[in-house]
């Protein structure tokens, strides 16, 4: 098998997720090519887009959310993503077994101990009627029910255990942060269809593993698993072996690809970009060497559930930025050469631009290298 660089691994990826350049393509298009969006903080999601799409503008994301053709739900990870809503329609079912066993950790097990799972679920769907109710709501009328425990913990219970899709205002651009202000709806009745059933939720893994080649491709049975949550996925891959390329990575270990799958050229040239907190790219494997180092990693990701926004410069992450105040504050790992720098100040000055803010500037004294 032919052995992969790490730049060849990363260029690859940077022209699969749209960002060797900027696409014409539609936001649902890019939307449906990366699979979801991971929106716990919404407005994340409108940068990634606006970092992969030429004159992307928040309004087109908000329409796609009113025409209910993209939804905001727990999909991948147990996390909260955009996803198309087709893509979610079938996706969700496959993707089940990962809620459930979030919504079985002892977080929630604690507080509905005696309770029967499904019943509880039956019990929040018939609060719902069919109809829409806001976080809060549910949980209060859950806690009417069963006092003595905590309602908002039995409401994430139920919206993990059954698919919910939340409502535009909280999917809409707006303020920064978690929505405190959640709505919550019957994903079939949002929908005005049916989800998939369970039968084609099994026949979906490998459309599914299809779906990841094509965003985060070429990559290991690990990393499509870190990125879905689903395990025993190499079963699958052993089914699909006549439609798959193998490689070897820089360690060894295998890689699988799309046979049609093209790799580009190692020496394109990677344009400096400004990636969102929770970025597709840089959750997409459980080896995410080829976008940042294992050092880097633990400035960008220290600990509870925290991804922070980064920037790229020939690929790979090179710092970290944060928006405060209307100043867009870069923080470099390391000097930065001239040129880089000032490609970085363009982007972001285009960043601002978008977000409707004015000023950037560096958090540390690090100087250009001439």
């Amino acid at each position: 098998m032919t052995t992969l660089s790490l730049r060849v691994l990363n260029r690859a990826l940077m022209d699969r997720q749209f960002l060797l350049g900027r696409t014409d393509r539609t936001p649902l298009e890019v939307i449906g090519r990366l699979v979801a969006l991971q929106a716990q903080e919404p407005n994340w999601a409108y940068v990634g887009l606006w970092s992969r799409i030429h004159g992307f503008t928040q309004s087109e994301l908000t329409a796609l959310l009113e025409d209910r053709r993209v939804v905001r739900s727990g999909l991948l990870r147990s996390t909260q993503h955009f996803a198309a809503a087709d893509d979610f329609r079938r996706l969700r079912p496959l993707l089940q077994p990962v809620l459930d066993r979030m919504a079985g950790s002892p977080h929630f097990t604690r507080n509905s101990t005696g309770l029967d799972a499904a019943s509880l679920v039956a019990e929040g769907l018939g609060l719902l009627a069919g109809g829409t109710l806001s976080r809060k709501e549910l949980a209060r009328l859950l806690a009417e029910r069963h006092p003595g425990r905590n309602g908002r913990i039995l409401a994430g219970q139920v919206e993990l255990r059954t698919p919910l899709v939340h409502g535009v205002a909280t999917g809409a651009w707006g303020s920064w942060g978690n929505r405190s202000a959640v709505s919550v709806t019957p994903a079939e009745v949002w929908l005005g269809q049916p989800m998939a059933t369970a039968t084609t939720a099994k026949d979906s893994a490998k459309e599914l593993i299809r779906r990841y080649l094509a965003a985060f491709g070429p990559a290991g049975v690990k990393d499509v698993q870190a990125w879905c949550g689903l395990t025993r996925l190499g079963e699958v891959v052993t089914q699909m072996h006549a439609e798959l390329r193998r490689y070897r990575g820089p360690d060894g270990r295998e890689l699988i690809d799309l046979a049609d799958a093209e790799l580009p050229d190692p020496e394109t040239i990677a344009p400096v970009r400004l990636l969102p907190a929770f970025d597709n790219a840089l959750l997409g494997h459980a080896d995410r060497t080829r976008v940042i180092s294992d050092e880097d990693r633990k400035r960008v990701m220290p600990g509870q559930a925290q991804v922070r926004p980064t920037f790229l410069v020939d690929g790979q992450v090179h710092g970290t930025w944060s928006l405060d105040a209307g100043t867009l504050r870069l923080t470099p790992f390391r000097p930065l050469r001239a040129t880089d720098r000032a490609a970085l100040e363009q982007e972001a000055d285009r960043l601002l631009h978008f977000v409707g803010s004015g000023a950037v500037s560096y958090s540390d004294a690090v100087a250009a290298r001439r």
